[in-house]
């Protein structure tokens, strides 16, 4: 495992240009189009200056969507989780894993309904009804109707008086995740989290099992041929990494890199989640898990794990506070879950105008900073396609100013570009390395070597 003092640098090989390929999201044959690099190495520095600029990994393949041009612009979005506090649905979802595993009750909240009759009046809920009750009540006991101090939203102050204790206090993410559980409780479930580049022992030794998970969920979930998801895929996809891993003294203590959070249910595996953990964040890259256990909505439960895993770094690695959700595509009904993920408020979901949110920002495309999702949403509605930055005097600040001092790496040797150019007589060389420079940016091209054959 590298130490902090002698890493090697990242090593990158850029495809000039721009890819066109089938959409995943709207199944445009030619829609998306994007920029890509072949990442041999990579610093978590380095990577964590990417993500902030727009770019993603999918194994070693490191790529940039074109935003103004894709028919589904991917914005990089990222949620605070240091502020973050659990919404009525996500409590739901943490109590219906608590059941299953302390009384082996499966809730059937999942099933899927006929829908509302319309025949009968719309359903209350339990706090308007017993709001009802109290009014009816104090009007039997004062017949004239003065009911002084009657709020507008129906609850006399008298009856609903605010103990400043703890027992009022709301329960906190982590008080929800580890709520306490019988001795004799129908399940056990422990959450590890296993290095998987540079692959440590514990993930070889789970491996197998691990790709038998994600083969059933391609097949199950994604719909794919016995014979698509193999070993070979999976690995490339999931397990390879550019990542380097590092453990710096004040670190935390797994260290950087890329890792394998494995859910395991009464001694076998049932989920994975694919991380990176990276200089200020914990980046999420992929989730498979046992359909079988689709009912304890999985994909929900192990972001909010994610969000308390990151939490629970930042408290002895203090920048490191941020959780990335990936991309969120607003145009894509599919991504919507990442949007009504962070949601405090269950009406205008559909809407997405009124509503409040987890703290979570978007990433500007052209400047590169980060906004609040609520200021986003509007100009999302309006256009696919979005400069969220409102400031139209700001720039990108970490754009390449001086592409000369980018680093070249060319036949064993490492070069400044403003030597390496005078060496090449190809025209099109200097197009394709200022491409990647402005992509990039000034910090990490002056870092990271440029592979150039």
């Amino acid at each position: 495992m590298a130490s902090w003092a002698a890493l090697s640098p990242s090593i990158v090989e850029y495809f000039e240009g721009e890819d066109s390929y089938r959409c995943g999201y709207c199944k445009n044959e030619s829609g998306s189009r994007s920029n890509g690099m072949w990442a041999h190495s990579m610093t978590v520095q380095d990577y964590q200056d990417l993500i902030d600029r727009g770019w993603r990994r999918s194994g070693k393949y490191v790529y940039k969507p074109v935003m103004n041009q894709t028919c589904c612009p991917q914005y990089t979005i990222r949620c605070r989780p240091l502020q973050f506090q659990p919404s009525k649905s996500h409590k739901k979802v943490l109590k219906k894993m608590l059941k299953f595993l302390a009384k082996g009750e499966i809730s059937k909240g999942n099933c899927e309904g006929k829908g509302a009759d319309l025949s009968k009046p719309p359903c209350r809920k339990a706090k308007e009804i017993r709001k009802e009750r109290k009014r009816l009540k104090l009007m039997q006991q004062n017949p004239a109707g003065e009911l002084e101090g009657f709020q507008a939203q129906g609850e006399p102050p008298s009856l609903f008086p605010r103990k400043a204790n703890k027992s009022n206090q709301p329960k906190s993410l982590e008080d929800l995740i580890f709520e306490s559980l019988p001795e004799n409780a129908s399940h056990k479930l422990e959450v590890r989290v296993v290095r998987s580049s540079p692959p440590s022992s514990q993930f070889k030794a789970t491996f197998q099992e691990s790709y038998q998970v994600y083969k059933r969920y391609q097949m199950v979930i994604h719909k794919d041929p016995p014979d698509k998801p193999t070993v070979s895929q999976f690995t490339r996809f999931l397990c390879s990494s550019p990542l380097e891993a590092e453990n710096p003294p004040h670190g935390p203590d797994c260290g950087y890199g890329s890792f394998h959070q494995q859910y395991w249910l009464d001694g076998r595996i049932i989920a994975v989640g694919v991380i990176d953990i990276l200089p200020y964040c914990v980046s999420s890259v992929y989730l498979y898990y046992d359909p079988d256990y689709s009912f304890l909505s999985l994909g929900v439960y192990s972001a909010l794990r994610e969000i308390g895993f990151t939490r629970q770094l930042h408290q002895k690695t203090s920048q490191l506070s941020y959780y990335y959700m990936g991309f969120y595509i607003h145009s894509c009904p599919k991504m919507k879950y990442k949007l009504c993920f962070l949601w405090t408020q269950s009406q205008s979901r559909k809407t997405g105008a009124n509503g409040q949110y987890r703290p979570s920002d978007l990433l500007c495309p052209e400047t590169y900073v980060w906004v609040p999702i609520e200021q986003c949403l509007s100009s999302l509605e309006n256009s696919k396609y979005c400069r969220f930055n409102q400031d139209p005097e700001a720039v990108d600040e970490g754009r390449s100013k001086e592409p000369d001092r980018l680093q070249v790496f060319h036949k064993k040797a490492i070069m400044p570009y403003g030597v390496y150019k005078k060496q090449q007589r190809d025209p099109s060389e200097e197009a394709a390395v200022l491409q990647y420079a402005g992509l990039v940016g000034q910090a990490c091209s002056e870092r990271m070597l440029l592979l150039r054959n």
